[in-house]
């Protein structure tokens, strides 16, 4: 007797699983987890050229080919050793070798193992030991695990966080592209996999234990700088940014970054220091990332006393025109951004905005936003506020989810139509000042003998 159908599908037929060239069945605890993620990590690697050369190179690997292992065994003393990978480049007669251990979920990286694994590295002559977990450093080029400085010397460590690979899978097959038809379908299933929550490889999800009481102090007015759990807080709030910026990236295909400054690059004890001192003092974590293409960073700024997020970007405003049509060239831009928007106007030889009024305000009354009429707009600031999550994980009412939300709706309500200002090109000047075929009439005393380009055009006669 046939089965029953569902729009030419038979019921029994509903419960079949596609088949899949990277599985997420069958996994059976942690182990399994990381082995099955490492090997089609590291077998896309050799795969698909492009992908393997845009994950890489930041490590210092050479273009090449590239051959990767498994569970390469290694002896350390009277220790058998087995990091989870081997990947070797080579060019030539020349080759760039790395072991690599995965993490996935939420195990992290210990100080002993990576440590074991370097002085494997520096005895069998390797040039670098890279690290994939979830775990995501407050500034890129970080590790996330402290190791003696020492065991450095000759081997390189490098940390990929699991979300990168993912969002540089998506940005190669979606957006650079991948020229072998068969390549990009492979690296097709390495990113259904890693979306699949069975991976291990999970996105930002945790502010950490610290959170729930330094949020409490925070409005309790009771917070110092001195307090422990401010460290952890501070560094993870960088890491959600990281995060928000990789998640962003990976959805527009281009490269999103937080915002430092040179000195905080170099040393990341500065910026930590910063946020610290803003916390305290107001309450509040703030930090900017910058998308390619755009009229200016977006800011996200986290109140934790007020419980809100403000997401907010500045442009430059016109160089001409009266204020009034200066309001009115942002407003026709801001045509999907809620009316809830609050648009700040900053004036020449001032400090601080001039005057700020709501998006639903400024539409019906342009003239709202000129404080002085004699002065000129230098600059716009459109800004955003939601509710700002207090959980300190999850998803419904947590803080990172709620900065998510923030930063991806200010981008499509707000960022992405906004363009500079740019002056219009220069207009050419007629020949003369009547029609261009009608002939001079100015009085012949008056003509010069030298030819300009505000005489008409030459008669027989002259």
């Amino acid at each position: 007797m046939p089965y029953p159908s569902v729009k030419g599908v038979s019921v029994a037929e509903q419960s079949w699983h596609e088949a899949r060239l990277i599985p997420t069945s069958g996994i059976n605890g942690p182990d399994e987890q990381e082995r099955r993620a490492t090997s089609a990590l590291l077998a896309v690697l050799t795969s698909v050229r492009e992908y393997g050369r845009v994950l890489l190179k930041p490590c210092g690997a050479p273009v090449g080919t590239i051959e990767t292992y498994i569970e390469v065994p290694f002896l350390l003393g009277d220790k058998k050793l087995y990091p989870d990978g081997l990947i070797r480049v080579s060019r030539g007669s020349k080759s760039w070798t790395a072991l690599v251990e995965v993490k996935t979920a939420s195990n992290k990286l210990a100080t002993d193992q990576l440590e074991n694994y370097l002085d494997v590295a520096r005895e069998q002559g390797f040039d670098a030991l890279i690290t994939i977990s979830n775990e995501i450093p407050a500034v890129a080029g970080q590790h996330p695990t402290q190791v003696d400085r020492r065991k450095l010397k000759k081997v390189e460590l490098h940390h990929i966080a699991w979300t990168q690979v993912l969002a540089e899978a998506v940005m190669q097959k979606e957006f650079r592209g991948v020229a072998d038809p068969d390549q990009a379908w492979i690296l097709g299933e390495l990113i259904r996999y890693l979306e699949h929550k069975a991976s291990g490889a999970m996105e930002f999800t945790d502010m950490g234990e610290s959170w729930t009481s330094v949020r409490d102090s925070v409005a309790a007015g009771t917070l110092r700088p001195t307090d422990k759990d401010i460290v952890t807080v501070v560094s993870r709030f960088d890491a959600l940014l990281r995060f928000t910026s990789l998640r962003l990236g990976r959805r527009l295909g281009t490269e999103v970054v937080p915002v430092l400054t040179r000195r905080e690059l170099t040393d990341p004890a500065l910026r930590a220091q910063a946020l610290t001192q803003m916390l305290c003092d107001s309450g509040q974590l703030a930090g900017a990332i910058t998308i390619p293409g755009t009229v200016g960073q977006l800011v996200i700024t986290a109140d934790l006393r007020a419980s809100r997020i403000t997401c907010h970007t500045d442009l430059d405003s016109p160089r001409e025109g009266r204020p009034t049509t200066r309001v009115n060239w942002l407003v026709r831009q801001l045509k999907n951004a809620p009316a809830s928007a609050r648009i700040e106007c900053f004036q020449a030889h001032a400090r601080g905005s001039s005057a700020a009024e709501l998006l639903s305000t400024v539409r019906v009354t342009p003239a709202s936003l000129v404080a002085d009429p004699a002065r000129d707009i230098r600059m716009f600031r459109v800004a955003a506020v939601t509710a700002m999550g207090t959980k300190r994980m999850g998803v419904r009412g947590s803080f990172i989810q709620s900065v998510l939300d923030a930063t991806d709706e200010f981008y499509a309500g707000v960022l992405q139509d906004l363009k500079a200002w740019s002056a219009a090109p220069p207009k050419m000047r007629p020949i003369s000042p009547t029609a261009p075929d009608a002939e001079p009439t100015r009085p012949a005393s008056l003509s010069s003998t030298d030819f300009s380009s505000q005489d008409g055009p030459a008669t027989d006669e002259e």
